[in-house]
């Protein structure tokens, strides 16, 4: 039968509707069962799984609109997705969670505000250190919405030359009233340094100036998501345009257990010895620490088992901090010490 953590899972899944995931755990659990002897219904349960998946790719699934495809001179500015992923798939704090969840809980109810006179909230600033949900934010918010997630490219939207940033811009900008998305900026700090920064002073302003400019015209129903590990770089000027800031931090030692159980809830845990794992995981970001329990997952499949154990774990994660401390950064740090 299915473990306690695989029921949870499968309910979290159907709840969130996310179908792939629905069906990775259901198979995990015709695994389990075939293990303990019982084939007849494992291969019931694979059955049912795959008359679903036929189901779905014969009818398809709505969305909120057909899949974005940049042509022309945007399709060298931006990279467009359909995520699957969901809000509850991240693990986040209270005060995080209640802000974007109200930020798609009016998406969502966008027509009812307009007739009132009011916009929803569609610019989100998210700042943080890297590796701590702010790429996967943008990525859950289109999963939410149903909107494809348009990946500005920095390396494409930002040249030499004088004026065609900013000429770039434009045309995304245009885009978003175009076509209805989550368009992330990420590094966005590259685009938003203050105007009284040393370098090339006179360009730094004239495309900060524009993207400004941009912002304060732009009504459309797209959602802007920028995302930066330098706050402190940022022009004050901006604050103002964004709706909200969300301010993300390394996780503790609550949230590292969360992300560990929420990361491997379709494995049976064994001898989780947890002070250890959060020893062996302490100065990892949240990215840091899905890769190590994913790592240890991976090791857990291809030994022909769901039974993960704490020593495997640990051994991910002391493998990750070990990378961490091996990084030309943190060699660096250590030669000045």
């Amino acid at each position: 039968m299915a473990t306690a953590e695989q029921l949870k899972a499968l309910i979290k899944s159907h709840t969130s509707s996310n179908d792939e995931h629905f069906r990775t755990v259901a198979l995990q659990i015709a695994a389990h069962t075939a293990k303990q002897g019982n084939t007849r219904l494992a291969d019931e349960l694979r059955a049912l799984v795959e008359e679903g998946r036929r189901k779905q790719a014969t009818a398809g699934t709505p969305r909120a609109i057909p899949i974005a495809r940049p042509s022309g001179e945007l399709a060298g500015l931006v990279a467009a997705s359909y995520p699957n992923t969901r809000l509850i798939d991240m693990v986040l704090t209270e005060s995080i969670r209640h802000q974007l969840e109200e930020a798609v809980q009016q998406h969502r109810q966008r027509d009812r505000l307009r007739t009132h006179g009011f916009a929803p909230k569609r610019r989100l600033l998210l700042v943080g250190p890297p590796g701590c949900g702010k790429t996967m934010t943008a990525t859950a918010l289109a999963g939410e919405c149903q909107l494809p997630l348009m990946f500005v490219q920095l390396h494409s939207l930002i040249t030499k030359y004088m004026g065609e940033t900013a000429a770039k811009l434009h045309v995304v900008f245009d885009a978003m009233a175009e076509t209805r998305g989550v368009y992330l900026f990420d590094e966005f700090d590259a685009i938003g340094a203050t105007r009284t920064a040393g370098n090339d002073v006179g360009e730094i302003r004239r495309v900060l100036n524009s993207f400004l400019q941009f912002m304060e015209r732009d009504d459309s129903d797209s959602i802007i998501v920028a995302a930066t590990n330098f706050m402190e770089m940022l022009d004050d000027a901006l604050f103002r345009r964004f709706d909200d800031v969300i301010r993300y931090s390394p996780p503790n030692s609550k949230a590292i257990r969360s992300l560990i159980e929420s990361r491997l809830s379709s494995f049976t845990l064994t001898g989780l010895r947890w002070q250890k794992l959060l020893t062996a995981a302490k100065g990892l970001s949240h990215a840091e620490v899905a890769r190590s329990c994913d790592a240890a997952a991976r090791t857990t499949i291809l030994g022909g088992d769901t039974t993960l154990t704490g020593d495997q774990l640990v051994q991910a994660l002391s493998a990750r901090s070990g990378m961490r401390l091996h990084s030309p950064k943190s060699r660096k740090k250590t030669s000045h010490d």
